[in-house]
């Protein structure tokens, strides 16, 4: 198993730091979780019918016209590399460590390569993967450039997958409405900006062959009756995401002039997380965790200079000010 964020009871026992006393900043997840709706009984009762609206409600949000529902887009990461043969595949990286593990697990040969890169190794790939927004960097990747990518892929029947789990902020930058081209495969994911990753809810969104095929591999029944009521309802929600999208921006941005405030200027980021590239990544995330404050750390073993951090957003003011009082004793301590 890959490291992960959001490992808080492992955080608990390894820093003897009751759970209930952790600030976790260590997933890109909206801090502020979706109500969640009264759930009918029947959606206990009985098994899921794929006609109650959910997949309507996303074809709607994301703005495609077939949409298939996957128990977390995690899901069909594993189960992508199935429905082809073995062959080359490249990975923009750094990205979310999975995509690679998945494709090298099923046999295929996988070139992890930087975004400068990828047009002179292309020809020779079957299978692209893009995180856009990135993981954990933020960076973005223009949605024409991509196309470009996807048309030079699709000559030779080969896929472009993009990973926009953190897309929700950015809607215009999302090649959803241009998966009715063969080989265009975008991955959505439900819980990041919706804070609520328990649901394990994703969806995938490709020509309708590819999906069908892509069913039969997950399985009947994927995704649970209640979290389909949960997912329609946050979906349709039209006036939450405008709410959801203003905060998310708003403390991010704030988050990012906190840490420039304390000598940690990052580098990269997006609505839901802020990215620092430093020597003292190390340092500083066992200063926090010793203090109670969970981030992400990316550990490079190769050149540690290069090791970074991922810091979620806090939830609220109470939280902010002890991330503030944390940081500001990382310095007093290093001086």
């Amino acid at each position: 198993m890959l490291e992960h964020g959001g490992r808080l009871k492992q955080a608990a026992v390894r820093y003897g730091i009751a759970e209930d006393n952790w600030l976790d900043l260590s997933s890109g997840i909206a801090p502020w979780p979706w109500p969640v709706p009264q759930i009918p009984t029947r959606a206990w009762a009985r098994l899921p019918e794929i006609n109650d609206g959910l997949e309507a409600a996303a074809c709607a949000y994301y703005g495609a016209e077939q949409v298939l529902p996957v128990p977390g887009s995690q899901a069909a990461i594993q189960a992508l590399p199935r429905l082809r043969r073995a062959g080359k595949v490249g990975v923009l990286s750094p990205c979310y460590a999975e995509h690679a593990e998945a494709w090298r697990s099923s046999g295929f040969l996988v070139r992890e390569m930087l975004e400068d890169e990828v047009d002179y190794f292309l020809d020779s790939l079957h299978v692209l993967v893009v995180v856009n927004p990135n993981n954990p960097t933020g960076l973005t990747i223009a949605p024409q450039r991509l196309l470009d990518w996807h048309a030079r892929l699709a000559q030779r029947g080969g896929w472009l997958v993009v990973d926009e789990a953190f897309m929700d902020n950015t809607p215009e930058l999302s090649l959803s409405a241009e998966t009715w081209r063969v080989g265009l495969i975008v991955l959505r994911s439900f819980g990041k900006f919706f804070g609520l990753a328990g649901a394990r809810l994703g969806f995938v969104i490709a020509e309708p062959q590819l999906l069908k095929l892509l069913e039969r591999h997950i399985g009947p029944w994927a995704i649970n009756g209640p979290t389909r009521v949960l997912g329609q309802a946050c979906l349709n929600d039209v006036e939450g995401h405008r709410q959801q999208r203003l905060r998310t921006q708003q403390a991010s941005e704030r988050l990012a002039a906190l840490m420039t405030q304390h000598g940690l200027e990052p580098q990269g980021g997006c609505a839901l997380f802020q990215w620092l590239v430093t020597p003292l990544a190390v340092s500083v995330h066992e200063f926090c965790a010793s203090h109670g404050v969970l981030l992400r750390l990316f550990l490079n073993s190769q050149t540690p200079q290069h090791s970074s951090l991922r810091f979620g957003l806090p939830a609220d003011e109470a939280q902010w000010q002890r991330l503030e009082q944390v940081l500001s004793d990382y310095n007093k301590d290093a001086q």
